[in-house]
Parts: C-alpha cells; structure tokens; sequence
C-alpha cells in the first residue's frame, strides 16, 4: 500500500474505530484486500477479525457485502458499526418486505458501506440479480470453516459461495476463520475457489485465557467453586452435551444463588432470544447451554467458558474457549473431564448415519482432543501444536502453574491390560477398577469376577489413580474403546504388556480443590478510591445502553473503561486518546463519561 493509502488506512482506523494502530497481521491483510487482493486469514477469535474486511470496505468503492452464517451475529455487528458511525444494515428472515426492500433500495442506491446477509439469501437469482445493479466493494465470507465437511459446524450453502469468484471475478474476496486445522484450510481453499489468494496465518495463542482440565468428582460441586472462587458476578457460559443437563444445570445454579440462564435448540424462538438478549446485553449473567449457543455470540466481556462435557474436537474446544476474553482481558477456560465423557462421544460417532471416512476423521479429532485432556506438559503448547504453531510453556496453564507429578506405572499398566483381557474386553471403567481395586460388587461376583487372577491386585492404589491410568492409557492408544463402551487392547500395548516398554502415568492429585490452578481472574484495584470510580463508569456506561436497548460493550468495551480508570482525562482532547475512543463514540459518550470522571475526581481528588 502506498504511502497515501497507508495513510488513510490509519486514519479510519483511528476516527472510525478508535486505535492508533493495527495488530499483527492486521495491516497487512488491509492492504492487500483494500488493493483488490483475494485473502484467507486465520485468525483466533479476539484478534481483530472484523477490521480486517470492515475497514477495507470503507476505504473501497462501494458497499463490502458480508456472508454471516448466524441472525443474531449480523444484528450486533450492524448495531455496533451504528454505534461507530458506519452505515450498516442486514438482510435476513427478521426483516418485513418493506424493510428488505428498503435495505435492498439502499443497496442499489449506494447508501450503504456494509451489507451482512446470510448465505442462503446470497445464493438466490434474485440476490444476485440485486448486486448486479449494486457497486460492490468486496465480499467477505465469515467463519469460512462452515464450508468443510470435516469440520464441527458444516453448513452445506457455505459450499456453493464459490460462485461469487466466478459472477464476479473481479471484486476481492476475504473468507475469515478463527479455527482450523491444516485440512480444513485446504478445503477453504479449495472449495471457496481461493487457490490464488493470500493466506495470513496469526498465531493461534490467546494468552490472555488460563486453560484448566481437572478430573471430574461431583462436576456440578466443582463448577459452583470454580465460579465462587475465581469468577463471582462475572458473565460466563457453561457448556453441556445434552438439553436435559442444560437445563438441570442452569436450575441448580439458580437454586446456589446465581444468576443463571438456560438455552438449547429445543427451546421456542422467543425464549431463546429472550435468554440471549439478557445475556447479551446484561452483566453478571451465567449462560448454561449446548453447542447451540455461541458462534453468534459477539460479548467480549464473557470472563470464563467452563465444559461439563467434553467437546467433539480441539477445534470446537478452542472455538467455544475463544469465545471468552475476547476484550484482552484475563479470562479462564475450564473443563471438568471423565472417562465416561470419552466412552460417549465414541458411541455417538459409531451410531451417526455418517460415512466411515468422516467416522474416522472424527475418531482421529477425538483422540487428539483425549491427547489435550490427558496433558502432562503445558496446554497450550499440546493446542498450539494441534493448529501446527510451536510455542514455549506458557506458565499460565494449570500443568505450568501446578507441574504434574509423574510415577512409572508400567507394572499397574500391565495389571490393568490383564484385567481388560481376562475379563474379556467388555466392561467398562468403573467395573475394571473394580477388579483391580477387589471390590466385589454385585455385577463382579454375578459374573465371577472375584476369581480372576488380578481380583484385588492393585488394592495398594487408590480408584481414582485407576481411573486416571486407564484414561491415559486410552489417550495413548495403548487400549481402545468399543462402540458399547468397553474397553479393548489394541496392538500398541503388545510392548507394555510384555515388559518390553516402560509406561510413565500422570498422578492424579485426589486431594486439590477443583479450581487450584485457577486464581481470581478480575480487574485489580489499587483502592477503594479506584473501586469506587470503576463502578461509576460502568453505572454510567450501564445507563447509556439502557436508554438506546444496545449491549453495554457497545458502549465502551471493558478494556476502554479500564484505560480511563487508569488515564484519568480531564478533557475531551484527553478523552480521544484512549483506545477505542473514536470520532463517534467521542461525539455521543464522551462528555457523559468525562462528567463521571470530573464528579469523582472532585469528591476525591
């Protein structure tokens, strides 16, 4: 980009949004697109994604036309742009006829800087007809990874958005994903018809979140600690597998006194939106939910993202985890994780209708996921590694914070691939550890169990180190899982088996609080001076959002009201200076916030 255009890159960027500079790649993905480049950028969620087409689209000709796959994504990001000054509007199933028409009208008559539309309107004759007679700046495709079929969030109209490259081959195109992995970059690729375009590649790492697996006892006991102690009146989402424990969750947590919601794909369209809005929009709120909830979840003030089930994959992991801390401040990812967890997901990809080759992508992301939760080392680098990044520890994750200790456990590894064989290779965990603990149940004796040769074996070690063991062996291929959830040998335990190889197993600690590598992950405050202005910004950012019925972030992020708790400004000129402060919000908010700041500093000063 020349100078001129570097130039007037910088100057919307500082105007429009608020910041003095780009970040990372940032600049680069501008300038490439704004000069009619093609572009695929991955990116994580938090990283700035949306400036990388949004400004490229006002510095060119024309409106950028944004394929959003979510309603409620495209609505806070058009009621985000207003709030900056950008003309912004949507076409989706919401609108009335008239109010299509008149976006649609806008369109054709130049009136408009971004369009976001979903990919089902985009592909229609009619839509297309539409930009045939509308001045196109560009065509940006969000959350590319919908297009793959290996991916955890297919959608199959994502796969015919490469017809925009051939309609219209001359305006530049940008398709943008915060996850995937090396295969699904390359069906982007190929199936988005991008086999010419620049690929920017950020770094996956979001040091700002503090990765926690721990061992599930009594889940539900430990997420109300993990809350309490690191996350008390903080916005989180609580992620489960099914809609009956969504819901059971959500109503025990409510009955702890918190403010908890619900939300599933089993709900009316009301409530769900009803739920989402409070979340959205509210602070202190705790999102329980399925998968269903999130991708078109844009609040950077979400502080914590707990799993009470395992995901499907490392990338619905990071991408779920992604959605807290997007503002850049300290946030927690944290898991509660069980063998069992495993055994089901196993059984739900043996029972889909899905070819077997998608079954064993499936199965292979499984493994890799179990690989993470197993961990002895840092866990950011076993997920960095995943998306092909190398790193060093991070010294922010439980394994850095609390190293794991290790023990050699080739004997008791041996002891239990003799249980799994001689018991015939079709129990389960529990009845295993069972076995080799020499508890005999009743499902033990009606099998005649206690006469198995390792009956009692391993009395000397705990059922929760049992448990664990087992868990790691299953993560290193050493024993596998049928499809009822029995565990079988596989090939690779021949060595351990024999003595022929050692086994080194993670010990687990039985005694640590659920939280103990977590700590409170909030804004510090030098006084109650500091305290007490900190609460009066966000009462008065709360205001303004309840007069114009938008989310507070829309406002001021939380990162922005930090910089004038710490800045102080005492002038609107100083009140400019801070990052996301920029022409229109300066206009609209700043002097209320000033007052704020002026009123305390008088009181205090």
């Amino acid at each position: 980009m020349n100078p001129a255009a570097s130039s007037r890159a910088l100057e919307t960027l500082r105007h429009v949004f608020g910041y003095d500079a780009f970040r990372g790649e940032q600049a680069a993905i501008v300038e490439h697109v704004a000069e009619g480049g093609d572009a695929l950028v991955l990116m994580p969620t938090g990283g700035g994604k949306s400036l990388c087409y949004q400004v490229p689209a006002l510095l060119r000709p024309g409106c950028g036309v944004v394929v959003s796959p979510l309603i409620a994504l495209m609505q806070d990001q058009v009621q985000a742009l207003t709030q900056l000054g950008v003309k912004a509007a949507y076409l989706n199933s919401t609108q009335s006829n008239d109010e299509a028409a008149a976006v649609e009208r806008a369109l054709v008559g130049g009136e408009l800087d971004l369009l976001y539309v979903a990919p089902e309107r985009l592909m229609t004759g009619r839509f297309q007809n539409l930009l045939d007679h509308a001045h196109i700046a560009l065509f940006a495709i969000d959350e590319a990874h919908c297009v793959s079929q290996w991916g955890h969030d297919f959608r199959p109209e994502y796969i015919q958005l490469s017809v925009l490259h051939e309609r219209f081959p001359e305006i530049p195109r940008i398709a943008l994903t915060a996850t995937a992995d090396d295969a699904t970059r390359q069906e982007i690729i190929q199936r988005l018809a991008l086999a010419d375009a620049r690929v920017f590649l950020a770094s996956f790492d979001r040091p700002n979140i503090r990765y926690t697996v721990v061992e599930k006892d009594n889940p539900r006991k430990q997420l109300l600690r993990f809350i309490r102690a690191n996350h008390d009146g903080d916005s989180g989402i609580v992620y489960c597998l099914s809609r009956k424990k969504v819901e059971e969750t959500a109503a025990w947590l409510r009955g702890e006194g918190m403010r908890a919601l619900h939300y599933h794909a089993g709900l009316d369209a009301s409530t769900r939106e009803s739920h989402q809005t409070q979340f959205v929009r509210g602070d202190g709120i705790v999102m329980v939910a399925t998968i269903a909830f999130g991708m078109g979840i844009d609040k950077p003030d979400v502080r914590f993202v707990a799993h009470m089930d395992l995901p499907k994959s490392l990338e619905a992991y990071y991408q779920e985890t992604g959605r807290a801390g997007r503002d850049g401040l300290p946030s927690n990812a944290w898991m509660a994780y069980g063998l069992q967890d495993m055994v089901l997901q196993r059984e739900m990809i043996e029972q889909s209708q899905a070819p077997d080759e998608i079954k064993r992508v499936e199965r292979r992301k499984l493994e890799s996921l179990l690989g993470y939760c197993e961990a002895a080392a840092c866990r950011r680098q076993v997920l960095l590694r995943y998306f092909g990044e190398e790193s060093e520890p991070c010294g922010n994750c439980d394994m850095c914070l609390n190293p794991p200790q290790t023990w050699d456990a080739s004997v008791a590894a041996q002891q239990a691939l003799s249980t799994i064989y001689r018991s015939g290779q079709r129990y389960g965990a529990g009845h295993l550890v069972d076995i080799l603990t020499g508890k005999a149940t009743p499902k033990v004796t009606e099998r005649g169990h206690e006469n198995l040769s390792t009956f009692g074996i391993g009395k000397d070690i705990s059922a929760t180190q049992w448990s664990a063991l087992l868990r790691q062996m299953v993560a290193q291929g050493l024993v596998g899982v049928s499809e009822h959830g029995g565990l079988l040998l596989q090939e690779e335990c021949r060595p351990v088996l024999r003595g022929e190889a050692a086994f080194q197993a993670r010990r687990v600690r039985e005694s640590a609080p659920s939280g103990a590598s977590s700590v409170r992950r909030e804004i510090e405050f030098e006084s109650d001076e500091a305290r007490t202005l900190w609460a009066a910004l966000r009462q008065c950012r709360r205001s303004l959002a309840e007069e114009q019925e938008v989310p507070a972030y829309m406002i001021f992020g939380d990162a922005t009201l930090k910089l004038m708790l710490e800045k102080r400004p005492m002038s609107l000129d100083a009140m400019y200076q801070l990052s996301g402060v920029g022409d229109r919000k300066l206009e609209a908010y700043g002097m209320a916030f000033l007052e704020v700041i002026q009123s305390h500093q008088r009181q205090h000063g």
